[in-house]
């Protein structure tokens, strides 16, 4: 009897290369024709990343968001005419939308996430790849912000907090600094969330306490009663292994 030939091992050159990301088409809307400029010839060079339309203010935003549907839209704050604040909520109907701005003051921050936007950056706060990267987290439903809005996003809460307690409990402060909230742009700092194990619904409350909602906001929000919110918050925390809601947050944006 033939002995069998053995078959060759397969090796490395047997598989295709993985296929690149999709290129994100992009609208870009800032007032400043400057920064659209440099914005459009930054994120059009690229093969991962191209922009299809400019706007001037809000409107001008909703309307090419309904002409080209992009996938992600960068939006400013301050605009003559109709800001990003007040298009936000229409925007996001038709797209993601990241904050991209020089506002970071705590109530334009959190009125933005609570309206909706995927993430906030400030300019000043992010190299050319980590913006490219926060593109395409919040393309894809991952949350992302740069510090000065954690920032604002964390000391909204951290007050909340030390009013309720009188400010008595120390351990409910967060401790902020530099290093640690420089960590929102590592990849360490991205991936951090998927280490715990919260359901759809969970992620999504979580996503809204991070934004600064009550939980009777969130009730509203997820047409769920506020007790079942409340459920799902303790739940949330046994996972984020937090004994507040500061803290949970500051778990959940990756910031130790």
């Amino acid at each position: 009897m033939r002995p069998r030939t053995p078959s060759p091992s397969p090796s490395y050159e047997d598989f295709p290369p993985p296929a690149p990301p999709a290129c994100l088409r992009l609208l870009i809307a800032d007032d400043n024709p400057v920064v659209r400029a440099g914005l459009t010839a930054l994120l059009s060079g690229r093969p991962d990343t191209t922009v299809v339309a400019e706007a001037a203010d809000g409107r001008e935003a909703y309307e090419a968001a309904l002409r080209h549907r992009p996938d992600v839209v960068l939006l400013d704050v301050r605009m003559p005419g109709v800001g990003g604040i007040p298009a936000l909520p229409h925007l996001v109907r038709l797209a993601p939308v990241m904050m991209l701005t020089y506002s970071h003051e705590t109530e334009t921050v959190r009125e933005a996430m609570r309206l909706g936007a995927g993430g906030y950056l400030v300019h000043g706060e992010f190299s050319a790849e980590q913006l490219v990267r926060a593109v395409r987290d919040v393309s894809e439903g991952r949350p992302h912000v740069t510090p000065g809005a954690a920032r604002a996003l964390l000391s909204g809460l951290d007050g909340d907090a030390n009013a309720h307690t009188g400010g008595e409990n120390p351990s409910t402060s967060l401790e902020l600094s530099s290093e640690s909230l420089s960590r929102l742009q590592s990849p360490v700092g991205q991936s951090y969330r998927s280490r715990f194990q919260l359901s759809t619904r969970e992620a999504e409350i979580m996503d809204l306490v991070a934004s600064g909602l009550t939980n009777r906001q969130i009730a509203a929000a997820c047409f769920i009663t506020e007790k079942t919110v409340k459920n799902h918050i303790n739940h949330i925390f046994a996972k984020l292994h937090a004994d507040s809601r500061g803290r949970a947050v500051a778990v959940w944006l990756g910031v130790n």
